[in-house]
């Protein structure tokens, strides 16, 4: 696969100040790819490794590279390109900064970015939304009045927005209701495929994942403990960690086995 469609992590080393959280990982998301799903218990390190691969946590050693350039000394043009083709949802996407921002005006801006990185920009902003369940009369509403659910889906079609090529989400669906997230991620999962856009969901809900993701990576000692189908990693109960969240929660890993 070119470099140009591949954001790589490679002996990844990183963390904060007397807090060393990941510890020689390697991860790979490619355009066009089937959805890779990251697992692993709270306080594993998914976000940690999701700030890495973003730019925004420089390593310390190892690197994270997006079309042969170290993400995080990427600047002026190529930090564009960046920002338009790989897209980050995270789970602190709820936050809104300007009370007045609207639906329409986060859709407005994403196609901007995505006119800025390059990349040509022909989805309504109807399209956008309907895609995460949601009608054209929101576009008027102000950030601030959706519910955590609504935000999280708008957090979504902002992201899809720019046709990336991939697409890091941090427990994407969260804040959405359980009774409407089978069909929001079945309609993701299609515009996905459709696009052939490299996905990595981050996330402790098993069902997202084995709806979503052939292979998943669990996190877990600060590298990749265990790689392949959902059911094939959590027997790997050898491993402590695999072995804590299949207890937590038997109920989901006995339906997947």
């Amino acid at each position: 696969m070119p470099a140009s469609t591949t954001l790589t992590a490679t002996a990844l080393h990183a963390g904060y100040p007397g807090e060393s959280v990941l510890e020689g990982v390697d991860l790979s998301i490619g355009a066009g790819a089937p959805p890779l799903g990251l697992l692993g218990s709270s306080g594993a390190g998914k976000t940690t490794l999701i700030h890495v691969l973003r730019g925004e946590l420089k390593p310390a050693s190892g690197q994270v590279t997006y079309a042969g350039r170290s993400v995080h000394r990427l600047r002026g043009a190529h930090r564009r390109t960046f920002r338009a083709a790989v897209r980050f949802v995270s789970q602190y996407a709820m936050t809104i900064a300007d009370p007045q921002e609207t639906v329409s005006s986060r859709l407005a801006l994403a196609a901007k970015e995505a006119r800025k990185g390059g990349r040509t920009h022909s989805v309504s902003p109807a399209e956008m939304l309907a895609t995460v369940g949601l009608g054209e009369h929101v576009l008027p509403r102000r950030m601030r009045t959706l519910s955590g659910g609504e935000t999280q889906r708008v957090a979504l079609a902002t992201a899809l927005a720019t046709r990336p090529e991939i697409l890091v989400l941090d427990e994407p669906l969260t804040a959405v209701d359980p009774g409407m997230r089978g069909d929001i991620s079945a309609a993701l999962a299609q515009i996905i495929a459709r696009l052939g856009i490299g996905v990595l969901i981050a996330s402790h809900d098993i069902e997202l994942l084995q709806r979503m993701c052939p292979q998943v990576a669990f996190l877990g000692e600060g590298r990749i403990l265990a790689r392949g189908p959902l059911q094939d990693v959590l027997a790997q109960t050898e491993h402590e960690e695999i072995r804590e969240l299949a207890l937590s929660a038997p109920a989901a890993v006995q339906r997947f086995r």
